[in-house]
């Protein structure tokens, strides 16, 4: 997926007795670090970081298990665009490190490893896929060796039904033609039981426009994917002919590749790094959309701050540092604006709900207001205040700047009576609630109103 250059940033190294910070741009085929001058023309070779922070927890694990002494190295971060100058300043205060400001200029770039290694990583699991079972002469046609796997750190993952942490490279050869590409790959198993090579090479961008096994994205869902790599919703594409399935979807961070989750397979926490989240907030991320969450502390013992969202790479919550944080709040009001699937007993079609999400106006009629009786009215999203607005005309087509915004005129005054307790001369001595199109008692309420007030007299 596409990143703005000024988003990204880089990881800094520094080793043990040595006073120079150069570039981290990942290991080579023995696991060893690879590392390269911070210099802004090399910029585009180094290893990018991304707000998610799946990269820096994929290095760091890799890392951990190649290094007996990780503690030797300290790691900081550095925007793309300024890695030169950011390097050199680092330097600087890394020579005076007690004094106070640039003690916490340092601690505010500095990438600790313990704050992404999973604490089960030091503790041996069998793998769930039996290495003996695995082609590996397939593997080796790609040009991609068990060894090469198990040293950069991805061997591990691969032997658990995942996909390989990082991208790795491969060579597809036939007659006249040999193809090299970066792609992601897994062990998935076939009909005799062996596990094959399935790859997931790398796409240019996310296949948005075209539909999801039946479902269209809307402009709402591809704007998420590509903001967030969430669609922020359940959706329900069918694998199977007539029979539906809710999942997550996200794109995979390095392929851009559509990956879907079922929603009945993951697990909401209650708890998530030291906060525990209330029933609304469960409610959201089980609905796909993203949380911000205060407080959390990391394993390093640090607290932090994140969105939380439900991604369907990882099977799991990702987190999401955003610098902008009002910015992203704005924007996921905006996206929280519960579109129903049926509104004041009326269910809505297909179409109407994706309009309502692409902000533009619908006709629904057939509603039912608080007394229970029947109105029409035109709809649409108001994201200032989060809800859905009723109007008696076209709002997109009114002539009179500031009109009144109220139900379609065919219900006007049944629902000024019925749902907002207002009246009107020829109403005002009716108690029974107002039909469709009615702005005049029946004769039936006329003889009880004549009766009432002569009961009164």
């Amino acid at each position: 997926m596409e990143q703005k250059t000024n988003d990204q940033e880089v990881l800094l190294v520094k080793e043990k007795n040595e006073s120079k910070l150069k570039a981290v741009v990942g290991f080579d085929n023995d696991g060893k670090l690879i590392t390269e001058p911070p210099k802004q023309a090399n910029s585009d070779r180094f290893l990018k970081i991304d707000k998610n922070g799946y990269v820096l927890e994929n290095f760091f694990t890799n890392f951990h298990r190649q290094y007996k002494n990780p503690t030797d190295f300290h790691f900081f971060k550095a925007p793309t665009n300024l890695v030169e100058k950011t390097a050199s300043d680092l330097e600087k205060m890394l020579k005076g490190p007690e004094n106070k400001s640039q003690k916490e200029m340092l601690a505010k770039h500095e990438n600790k490893p313990e704050d992404y290694i999973k604490k089960d990583e030091k503790q041996e699991k069998p793998n769930l896929i039996d290495e003996n079972k695995v082609d590996w002469e397939q593997l080796a046609k790609l040009g991609v060796s068990k060894d090469f796997l198990k040293n950069t750190g991805n061997l591990d993952a691969m032997l658990n039904f995942q996909k390989s942490p990082d991208l790795i490279p491969i060579t597809v050869k036939t007659d006249n033609l040999t193809i090299r590409t970066d792609a992601r790959l897994a062990f998935r198993q076939n009909e005799d039981g062996k596990f094959n090579v399935a790859v997931h090479a790398v796409r240019n961008r996310p296949e948005l426009d075209r539909p999801y096994f039946g479902v269209t994205l809307t402009n709402e869902d591809k704007n998420n994917l590509i903001q967030t790599g969430n669609a922020g919703r359940i959706l329900h594409p069918q694998y199977k002919e007539g029979e539906t399935t809710p999942v997550f979807l996200s794109i995979d961070h390095l392929t851009n590749e559509l990956v879907a989750a079922r929603a009945d397979k993951i697990n909401i926490p209650e708890e998530i790094k030291g906060v525990k989240l209330h029933e609304r907030q469960q409610k959201e991320l089980a609905e796909g959309r993203a949380i911000f969450v205060d407080g959390m502390t990391s394993r390093g013992g640090n607290e932090f701050s994140a969105w939380l969202q439900i991604n369907a790479d990882r099977r799991g919550i990702s987190f999401r540092f955003d610098q902008q944080k009002e910015q992203n709040q704005n924007a996921n009001d905006q996206r929280q604006v519960h579109i129903p699937n049926s509104l004041l007993g009326k269910e809505l079609t297909e179409e109407q709900q994706q309009k309502l999400e692409k902000r533009e106006t619908i006709y629904v009629t057939g509603m039912y207001d608080k007394e229970g009786q029947e109105f029409n009215a035109y709809i649409k999203i108001n994201d200032e205040k989060s809800k859905l607005d009723f109007y008696k005309w076209n709002p997109d087509k009114a002539q009179t700047k500031g009109a009144e915004v109220t139900p379609d005129k065919n219900s006007k005054t049944q629902v000024a009576v019925n749902s907002e307790g207002k009246t009107n001369e020829a109403t005002k001595d009716v108690k029974e609630p107002l039909n469709k199109e009615q702005v005049n008692p029946t004769e039936q309420q006329k003889a009880k109103r004549n009766r009432s007030k002569t009961h009164s007299m």
